[in-house]
């Protein structure tokens, strides 16, 4: 009888003792020189907001799917990999927040790989550099940076067949995308030298519509932008100050709108408000203009010669000193 109770104890202190599988993930650790007073972990939207402590520190659990999310300090932000069960203590510096992020506890495994991936990736990618190979050194680039890739991920041991297998399509489709790109670039380029596709009847700021056509005589440098596009917006100062250096010159500098027609009015405040120069024009949601020069994001700048022709498909920015070049080597 005693050894019936004895056995019958030590199976219910085993059931005691066993842990149940949390449906949950921890989050914790401690941000150093924190951006904000909260971190917030995100998807297609913030999902979780986690308060830091004046110390730094912060901990909170929050119920997820597997899959990738965003963990934002302010304007920092690093992508996490989170499974129901984790337990992930977070260690970083907002100040240089990709190159101290470190993750120590169950799931750290493949957090660290993300943080290694991304720095790889800032390393290897420089766009660049890289559009302006050959197609020959650019598909040994290509290659070289999928087998980084690979020998990083193949390095990381105890990860979740689930993510080694998400990990594998990223990867792959790194390198898709970059070719892409790379064709579309190719492209653009054979556009050099040919008679511009032509925008008409465009609404123009100043009053009435105007066309390519009616530029004809002087070299145009068109922005294509768009009120919702903050890169776009950077590029105003420099634009203005380019535009003023070249008053008077044989060159129209000339921006047009992709924005929708639901966006006029702000369109038309824009333009007050900032007191933007040159000639500004409205597409009305026409694109074809955009779709003949293949624009797959804007800002995009092109420079046409008094001819009609297009000097560049892909003109430099204004930020950027090679636009001056561009134009002394035109005799602008």
């Amino acid at each position: 009888m005693k050894k019936v109770i004895y056995t019958l104890t030590f199976a219910l202190a085993l059931v005691a003792c066993k842990k149940e599988p949390k449906d949950y993930v921890t989050l914790s650790g401690t941000i150093t020189n924190p951006n904000s007073d909260s971190l917030c972990v995100a998807q297609r939207s913030i999902i979780k907001t986690i308060k830091v402590n004046t110390d730094g520190t912060f901990s909170d659990t929050l119920k997820v799917e597997d899959g990738n999310y965003l963990l934002y300090d302010g304007k920092e932000r690093a992508l996490v990999y989170l499974q129901n069960g984790y337990d992930l203590n977070i260690k970083a510096d907002a100040k240089l927040f990709d190159e101290t992020i470190a993750y120590e506890g169950e799931g750290s495994e493949a957090n660290n790989f993300l943080a290694k991936k991304g720095l790889l990736k800032e390393r290897l990618i420089d766009f660049n550099e890289l559009f302006a190979l050959d197609e020959v050194a650019f598909n040994a680039k290509l290659e070289a940076n999928d087998k980084a890739f690979k020998d990083l991920l193949n390095s990381v041991a105890h990860l979740d067949s689930n993510f080694v297998a998400g990990q594998e399509t990223e990867i792959e489709k790194i390198k898709q995308d970059l070719n892409r790109m790379y064709q579309e670039k190719l492209a653009v380029s054979s556009l050099k030298g040919k008679v511009s596709p032509k925008f008409v009847d465009y609404e123009n700021f100043s009053g009435g519509t105007m066309s390519l056509d009616d530029l004809k005589g002087k070299y145009v440098y068109i922005d294509l932008w768009a009120t919702w596009c903050g890169p776009c917006k950077q590029e105003i100062p420099y634009l203005k100050a380019v535009e003023k250096q070249y008053h008077g010159e044989n060159i129209a500098f000339v921006s047009i709108s992709l924005d929708r027609n639901s966006a006029y009015e702000t369109w038309r405040r824009m333009v007050k408000d900032k007191e933007l120069s040159g000639i500004q024009l409205f597409a009305k949601e026409d694109n074809e203009f955009a779709k003949a020069y293949m624009v797959s994001g804007i800002p995009r700048f092109i420079l046409i010669d008094p001819s009609g022709n297009v000097v560049d498909a892909d003109a430099p920015r204004p930020s950027s000193s090679k636009l001056i070049d561009l134009f002394k080597t035109l005799d602008i």
